[in-house]
């Protein structure tokens, strides 16, 4: 099963760094946020990943061309035509696909851009600015056993993201707008999708979270995961500091690979 990484928005909000760089680069003790999700997965096993890039795509396709370099050493004999010689490498047992969604593509847009590497199976997906100790085999696992169209991972936060209303066999009935006083369920992201989804989505300009979601929210294909344990998007430029300062400390809880 492949994993898809949302990777092409702006990142408006935390601009102090996006502008530079896409914020799924934006790192976290010195390795972009995006790496960090990628080892969450990889520590269950998924290690083939589609990164729907946009905005600033370059700078991500050059961060995997010089991964490998970066991590290994290296002797370079000029001496013997330039030989290089490959010591030692902790490079990751990763198949990368990177792929240009468009730079003002929407969510929607850019995981069906991405449909021709997926095919008829069914994928992860999850945002590239979240990071979690969610256990991705009992999501699978979850998945598979009530056979619906998507799951998605829910977690109850301070409310600043729209909301949803989950039924009591873990359905979600609708997706709303948050209320003064909501204390509703949020979508975090990391979901499972089968190939169906891809039929929801009509062109570049659809948001995976309105039209697609919602109709299978409506049709009763879409289902909750819920975790209670620790998640946080790096929405902001105090997000980021606070991240940084959990890596630091030694005590950043998505750090599952190291458990």
């Amino acid at each position: 099963m492949k994993v898809v990484l949302l990777a092409g928005g702006f990142g408006t909000r935390i601009s102090e760094e996006s502008y530079l760089k896409p914020k799924p680069m934006i790192e976290i003790g010195g390795k972009p946020i995006l790496w960090h999700i990628m080892k969450m997965y990889s520590h269950y096993g998924y290690n083939e990943f589609v990164v729907c890039c946009g905005y600033k795509q370059h700078v991500i396709k050059e961060w995997f061309a010089d991964y490998y370099l970066h991590n290994s050493d290296i002797t370079f004999d000029f001496t013997d035509g330039n030989k290089m010689t490959i010591h030692n490498n902790v490079a990751e047992p990763w198949k990368v696909t990177l792929v240009d969604t468009g730079l003002n593509t929407m969510t929607g847009g850019r995981v069906k851009a991405i449909q021709e590497f997926i095919g008829d199976e069914s994928f992860l997906l999850t945002y590239g600015d979240g990071v979690s100790d969610v256990r991705i085999d009992e999501l699978v696992d979850f998945h598979k056993a009530h056979g619906k169209m998507v799951t998605l991972t829910t977690v109850n936060v301070g409310q600043k993201f729209g909301v949803l209303d989950i039924n009591k066999e873990n359905r979600i009935d609708s997706f709303r707008e948050k209320s003064d006083n909501d204390g509703a369920m949020i979508n975090a992201g990391f979901m499972v999708c089968n190939p169906e989804i891809f039929d929801y989505i009509s062109g570049s300009s659809i948001v995976f979270e309105k039209e697609p979601l919602e109709r299978t929210a409506k049709e009763g294909e879409l289902m909750a995961f819920k975790h209670d344990g620790f998640w946080k998007c790096m929405d902001t430029q105090r997000d980021k500091v606070q991240l940084e300062e959990m890596w630091e400390s030694g005590n950043a809880p998505w750090k599952v690979w190291n458990k």
